[in-house]
C-alpha cells in the first residue's frame, strides 16, 4: 500500500469516526483493539489488516471498498429527493404536544434507566426522539407530540427545558449536575411514578424497544446514531424535523414492515 493511498484511508476512517461522533476510545472498544492502535492507523504510523478492515466496515455501515477509496459513496446516503425534499409535494406533520403525555413518557423512561450512569440529558434527547418518531412511523399518529429540532448533536425536543423547569417546580423530577468519563453531565431522577393509565400499551411497547435497543448508548454514541436517521439528515440545519421523513427511513432505522409493490402494477 503506497503512502497516498495510506494517507487517504486514514482520513477517511477519522472522518468516518468524526461523522458518527465517536472517539478514538469508542472505537477501541467496539473493536477489541488498543486506543493507541486507533491512533496509529488515523495518523498514518501504520496500515490497516485486513481483520480490521472488515471490523470498521462493520461498525461504520459502509463497505470495505469506499474505505479503500475504491467507491465515492457510503452505503448510507440520503435519497435525492430527500436532500432538498420538495415542500410543494410532502404532507407536514405539524406538532401537537401533549403536556401530560410527554410528562408520563419521561418519567417512564427515567423510571426504567435513570440510574445508568449514561443517561445525561443527551441521551434522554435521543430516547424520547426515538420513541416519538418511531412510534409515528408504527402507527402513523403522534405519542408525545413534540417538536424536534436538528441541532449538531442530534434531534433534540424543543419543548424539554421548559417542561422538565416545571416538572422540577412541581417536585416530580430531581434535576442533578453530574460528571461522566471526565464530562459534565445534567441528570434528571424522578421523584414520582408515571401513571402508566394514561399511556397506551402499544406507546409503552414502543418505549420499551427503545429502551432496548438505545439505553445503554453513551451520548456520544446515540448522537452519531442519530446522525444516520432520515429524518435528521433530510432536515436543514437548526429546523424543525418533520415526521412524515420517518416513512424514507433506510432499512436498517425503520421499524415498520411494509408490504412489497407489486411489479406488475404500472
Amino acid at each position: 500500500m503506497g503512502k497516498n493511498e495510506q494517507k487517504e484511508i486514514a482520513s477517511r476512517l477519522k472522518r468516518l469516526r468524526e461523522e458518527r461522533g465517536l472517539s478514538q476510545e469508542d472505537v477501541a472498544d467496539k473493536l477489541d483493539i488498543s486506543r493507541s492502535a486507533v491512533s496509529q492507523i488515523e495518523n498514518e504510523e501504520r496500515g490497516v489488516s485486513s481483520l480490521e478492515l472488515a471490523s470498521f466496515s462493520k461498525l461504520f455501515e459502509v463497505s470495505t471498498d469506499y474505505i479503500l477509496g475504491l467507491e465515492k459513496e457510503s452505503a448510507v446516503v440520503l435519497p435525492k429527493e430527500l436532500r432538498h425534499p420538495p415542500k410543494q409535494n410532502m404532507r407536514i406533520t405539524i406538532p401537537k404536544l401533549n403536556i401530560d403525555k410527554f410528562k408520563q413518557v419521561l418519567l417512564y423512561i427515567l423510571e426504567q434507566c435513570a440510574g445508568k450512569p449514561n443517561i445525561g440529558k443527551t441521551v434522554l434527547y435521543k430516547l424520547l426522539y426515538f420513541s416519538d418518531f418511531n412510534y409515528y412511523e408504527t402507527y402513523e399518529e403522534q405519542m408525545t407530540g413534540a417538536t424536534y429540532k436538528k441541532l449538531q448533536y442530534g434531534p433534540i425536543p424543543v419543548e424539554f427545558s421548559k417542561l422538565v423547569d416545571s416538572m422540577e417546580r412541581n417536585g416530580e423530577i430531581q434535576k442533578l449536575n453530574a460528571e461522566y468519563r471526565s464530562y459534565p453531565q445534567e441528570r434528571y431522577i424522578p421523584l414520582v411514578k408515571a401513571d402508566l393509565n394514561k399511556l397506551k400499551a402499544s406507546e409503552k411497547e414502543i418505549i420499551d424497544k427503545v429502551l432496548i435497543a438505545h439505553s445503554d448508548k453513551t451520548a456520544t454514541e446515540i448522537s452519531g446514531y442519530s446522525h444516520e436517521d432520515i429524518p435528521w439528515k433530510a432536515t436543514e440545519d437548526k429546523e424543525i424535523i418533520d415526521y412524515e421523513l420517518v416513512f424514507y427511513r433506510t432499512p436498517a432505522y425503520s421499524v415498520r414492515s411494509y408490504p412489497e409493490e407489486d411489479s406488475d402494477e404500472f
